[in-house]
């Protein structure tokens, strides 16, 4: 057997395999060498059960329940893309990010396989994390306007994010057995977040999933299941959901999302959050 490849983390250097091994030195990497591993959907329910936030995003980054997800997340980074062939991949789940305590919670459909699932943090790393990071920063969110790798300083204000999927899925299309089987941890993670007040959600996928994240830790189920839309709004119990079309190239670059479009949400937000 071939000694696995090292390769330096560009931020921080060091080094790493492909995926990163929990407990190596990654810049915010949550877990540790021993940290429980969900290998099927009833140790997820099991595993996002009664510990508080830190542990739950080590037991998520470390999750293989989904055994395509798996394979999938593991295979690219292994093979990556060529113009980042001289770094190491996470490869691994993504864990929620940022303020612990926010009164604003950004939901999405699941990491990108050569953003976060390279990267390690959610939305870092890709065009569409170009372009939420300006916007975030601009609507005074987060303390810098990109978000290039974990360790590269950029943190939220008041904020968090979170994906409803947290493996990087082919064609971005997790499965509903995945979802569901996911679906335990958005829904822990929901309930160890009290001072939420707005959820924003990018995307169709990314507003299903925060509604049936929000009922499932307790928020009352509305009566008709609500509409997603570019800045729609629903009251979930105490908590207002705001609807952002994704940030994707196919959007931004086509106009359906504008800058002003996406700034107008986290303002938005930000008024709900007063």
């Amino acid at each position: 057997m071939s000694e696995p490849v090292l390769l330096p983390h560009p931020v921080v250097g060091g080094a790493f395999t492909s995926p990163v091994a929990p407990g190596a030195g990654w810049p915010d990497d949550p877990a540790a060498a021993d940290t429980p591993v969900a290998r099927d959907a009833d140790d997820v329910r099991r595993l996002a059960h009664g510990v508080p936030l830190a542990e739950l995003d080590a037991r998520v980054s470390v999750c293989a329940a989904c055994p395509r997800l798996v394979a999938w997340r593991e295979g690219v980074a292994v093979e990556k893309r060529a113009s980042f062939a001289d770094q190491p991949y996470w490869g691994r789940p993504i864990s929620g990010w940022g303020d612990p305590e926010p009164s604003l919670l950004i939901v999405g459909l699941a990491p990108a396989a050569n953003g976060g699932n390279r990267t390690g943090r959610i939305f870092t790393g890709d065009p569409s994390a170009d372009w939420l990071f300006a916007s975030l920063h601009r609507t005074g969110w987060a303390v810098q306007e990109t978000s290039q790798h974990a360790g590269d300083g950029q943190r939220l204000v008041d904020a968090r994010m979170v994906a409803t999927v947290r493996c990087a899925p082919p064609e971005n299309k997790p499965t509903a057995v995945e979802r569901d089987t996911c679906a335990p941890w958005i829904a822990a993670e929901l309930a160890l977040l009290p001072t939420v007040r707005v959820v924003v959600a990018l995307g169709s996928f990314g507003w299903d999933g925060a509604v049936r994240s929000l009922v499932a830790a307790g928020a009352p189920a509305p009566s008709t299941r609500p509409k997603f839309g570019h800045g729609a709004e629903v009251a979930l119990g105490d908590v207002t959901l705001v609807g952002c079309y994704h940030p994707s190239p196919h959007n931004t670059y086509t106009r359906r999302l504008t800058r002003e479009m996406t700034d107008d949400v986290f303002v938005r937000a930000r008024a709900l959050t007063e």
